[in-house]
């Protein structure tokens, strides 16, 4: 690769700003007081649903916008279940569908549906205005429950246009978080970014009897470990979590539910307020920590 390449991408995603094309993109959404960032940790499926303590706080964190927090314009939510391999990829479809991506679960479930619209011609803008390029798809996914689970009980009308990212798994950790930071602008712009996963999810590992207190040490000590790093403001640091060793692997025996959380926080300001719900477990190897940054 010529040098003036590799300088143009790492100018790129050094994610200062917007990029002059994502800004053009940008342009068809009006300005607005600067959007919160979210990272929301979903855990099972069964929360879009049960009446219970995580539910419940994504209902209250949903009538919040309007009052302390403006309303969005657009939504644009980086999923834990859509992994794409080789590139990232951007729903561009007008009306895309709610996926039941799981097995095993109540009929009531799977009878679940998310009919907020898509954004086409603001997600070909996007897609075309991030370094790498994100691939457009107009066709095959829509809305995973990492989406809709949370954002159905958030934002219940589905009147509000969402666009989901998917998870480039064969790309670095520091590279989610420098696409974290090219998105960041996107919140000058009435689009509010959710990051949705879990800080610590191992299926593997999981205890039915266990209660929203119970941990597994390691799933203490790797969500203690990075709420602290949040809280301190050092978000790159999320970034390097495999130096923790046994206790990165154990939290994560694959990472596709810690990337997101990348996404947020590069989409998060330097030294941003930082705000902390759902501070509790489920199955004793889910951590569902969830992030506010920003706004009120």
């Amino acid at each position: 690769m010529k040098r003036r390449n590799v300088v143009a991408i790492g100018a790129a995603l050094a994610g200062v700003g917007l990029l002059p094309e994502l800004a053009q993109a940008a342009s068809a959404l009006k300005s607005s007081p600067r959007m919160p960032v979210l990272f929301v940790g979903h855990g099972s499926p069964m929360n879009a649903i049960t009446d219970n303590e995580f539910r419940r706080s994504w209902q209250a964190l949903g009538a919040e916008f309007g009052k302390a927090y403006p309303r969005p314009q657009l939504i644009l939510c980086i999923s834990a279940h859509w992994i794409t391999p080789g590139s990232w990829r951007l729903t561009g479809m007008a009306q895309p569908r709610t996926i039941h991506d799981f097995g095993g679960f109540p009929q009531e479930l799977f009878d679940q549906q998310y009919p907020a619209p898509g954004a086409p011609a603001t997600a070909r803008e996007i897609a075309s205005g991030t370094q790498p390029r994100l691939a457009l798809d107009d066709h095959e996914w829509g809305y995973d429950h990492g989406t809709w689970s949370v954002l159905k009980p958030m934002f219940p009308k589905a009147d509000i246009p969402v666009l989901q990212l998917s998870l480039d798994y064969a790309r670095p950790p520091q590279e989610h978080f420098a696409l974290g930071e090219q998105l960041r602008g996107l919140r000058e712009k009435g689009v509010l970014i959710v990051g949705s996963g879990n800080v610590v999810h191992n299926l593997r590992a999981t205890r039915r009897d266990a209660n929203a207190m119970q941990a597994y040490d390691w799933a203490y000590e790797f969500d203690r470990w990075a709420g602290g790093v949040m809280a301190k403001g050092a978000l790159k640091e999320l970034s390097e979590f495999q130096k923790l060793g046994q206790v990165a692997q154990l939290a994560h025996p694959t990472y596709d539910h810690y990337l997101p959380l990348l996404h947020a926080a590069g989409a998060a300001l330097p030294g941003e307020k930082v705000r902390f719900f759902n501070d509790r477990y489920q199955s004793a190897s889910l951590a569902m920590r969830s992030v506010v940054w920003g706004g009120a």
